[in-house]
């Protein structure tokens, strides 16, 4: 039974159109996870003799288990953010005489076999080899990593258990991210010494080697809550019933006041709260204003002025990236409708930049504390405000103009690739190296004030050209319009 559910997705997977679209994502995956394997190599080969050199008092096959809790977590957050549970189009199944246990059993099993679980042992092998090369007992190694793929697991399951929890809640990454923050803070206020405890019964199952039997327990546990949830949705009209929730009925009357761009402000900012997918949008602009937290207390930083520009751009920017890189995309399910009515294209993209523009100010008026580190840090915030209302917000009109791909807008925004395309990809450039980049030539050929400044002008001279540029943008809308039709049509 199992063998004929593998050949079925099998079909599926390279019959299905989703394929043939993406293979150029496909491949760029390819090579993304080729990347991490000699990362995690490297890693496993170059830990013990790192762990000497900046241990030297304590054993490195001792010392490495004192870092396994943040491994933990951090596997946990790397999983609820990439990994999904593997699916099967279970529907035309249930109407089969099968038992619904061997399908549910299926889908749990073949998570097994997830580039995530396979990861560590790209690092867990080699280390425990150099373990060995250096004479320590192959039983207490053995058992060793052992436990590390047994843990591998339980957080495999672990983070279905959270999704799904957490597509329950309005904001979906707010559970994983209280999970994770409490922890690490509880062990960082040394409240509960999470990192101890871990490394003390890592070291205990090392040295009674039966004490394994918990974590497998453990792991049995989290597998049957996972089975219990998915058999118990696992019905033929399961997809057919209704949800009921309250509809916000804020008709937003003070956008009335911006004109003709008014009903279109109207439906992005309904669209932005209403749906999951662009009301992750706001949860990463809150996020990222405490993106300078990382770079501006460190001193080394402060010798970077490259990487400040960068966090510049990004935290005033944020919000007209995530948004912006999708447009029209996001009215992609009504898109055709829109285009038979008696609008000017100028106004519905006038619009978006409105909105782009309100956000970035905003968020450098939310950044001012950040001033607390000096002057120059909010003279690079004001710059890169500048700069992203006056040539990133064109930018991203213009790269919308190759948009092709719909959106589901109810699902999780969480490295959720569906709707993306070679445009978001490329795009990056002039949206984040570009402004860098710039900075840093006049930055080494006059001064830092004149790369400020060079921010600073170019993002006047889109401001000054705005119409100038709106109108070739245009333009190029109105070009692609019909194939922009043909193509948000299509379901993916």
């Amino acid at each position: 039974m199992i063998a004929r559910f593998m050949k079925l997705e099998w079909k599926q997977f390279f019959r299905s159109s989703y394929w043939q679209k993406s293979i150029a994502i496909n491949i760029l995956m390819v090579f993304l996870g080729l990347y991490f394997i000699i990362m995690f190599l490297g890693l496993g080969l170059a830990l013990f003799p790192m762990l000497e050199k900046y241990f030297p008092d304590t054993d490195p096959f001792v010392q490495v288990n004192n870092f396994v809790f943040y491994w933990l977590l951090g596997d946990l957050m790397m999983r609820f953010f990439l990994q999904k549970l593997p699916v099967m189009d279970v529907k035309p199944l249930l109407v089969l005489p099968l038992k619904k246990s061997k399908i549910v059993h299926y889908v749990l099993n073949k998570s097994a076999s997830s580039f995530f679980n396979l990861l560590p042992l790209f690092a867990i092998i080699p280390f425990s080899l150099v373990l060995l090369s250096k004479d320590y007992p192959m039983a207490a190694v053995t058992v060793w990593a052992f436990s590390m793929l047994v843990f591998t697991f339980i957080i495999n399951f672990l983070n279905f258990i959270i999704e799904s929890k957490s597509s329950e809640t309005e904001f979906s990454l707010l559970p994983i991210l209280l999970l994770v923050s409490s922890l690490l803070a509880l062990n960082q206020f040394n409240i509960i010494s999470f990192s101890s405890m871990v490394a003390v019964s890592i070291n205990y199952l090392v040295a009674s080697p039966w004490g394994v039997i918990a974590p497998i327990l453990i792991l049995f546990a989290v597998y049957w809550v996972n089975f219990k949830m998915l058999i118990g949705k696992l019905y033929i009209d399961g997809s057919l019933k209704k949800g009921t929730k309250s509809v916000a009925t804020n008709e937003l009357t003070w956008t009335r006041k911006l004109g003709a761009i008014a009903p279109f402000l109207q439906l992005d900012l309904k669209l932005i709260w209403r749906n999951k997918r662009p009301r992750s949008t706001i949860l990463m602009l809150v996020m990222s204003l405490f993106y300078g937290l990382i770079f501006y207390p460190n001193p080394t930083y402060q010798e970077m002025p490259g990487m400040l520009v960068f966090v510049g751009i990004f935290i005033t920017g944020i919000f007209m990236i995530n948004f912006g890189q999708f447009i029209p995309a996001w009215d992609s399910s009504y898109y055709n409708m829109l285009m038979s009515q008696n609008i000017k294209y100028k106004t519905y993209l006038d619009s978006k930049y409105k909105l782009m523009m309100a956000s970035a100010v905003l968020l450098f008026v939310l950044s001012m504390p950040y001033v607390y580190f000096g002057w120059d840090i909010l003279l690079i915030h004001f710059a890169a405000m500048v700069y992203n209302i006056g040539v990133n917000t064109h930018v991203l009109l213009y790269g919308g103009s190759f948009n092709r791909k719909q959106i589901a807008l109810d699902k999780s925004a969480a490295f959720n690739y569906q709707g993306t395309g070679a445009v978001q990809w490329i795009i990056g450039f002039p949206l984040m190296a570009l402004p860098i980049l710039l900075f840093y030539i006049s930055y080494k050929l006059i001064n830092y004030e004149a790369g400020i400044a060079t921010l600073i002008i170019l993002g006047v001279l889109g401001m000054v050209f705005h119409r100038k540029l709106m109108k070739f943008i245009v333009q190029r809308y109105k070009k692609n319009k019909y194939a922009m039709i043909a193509a948000f049509s299509q379901s993916n």
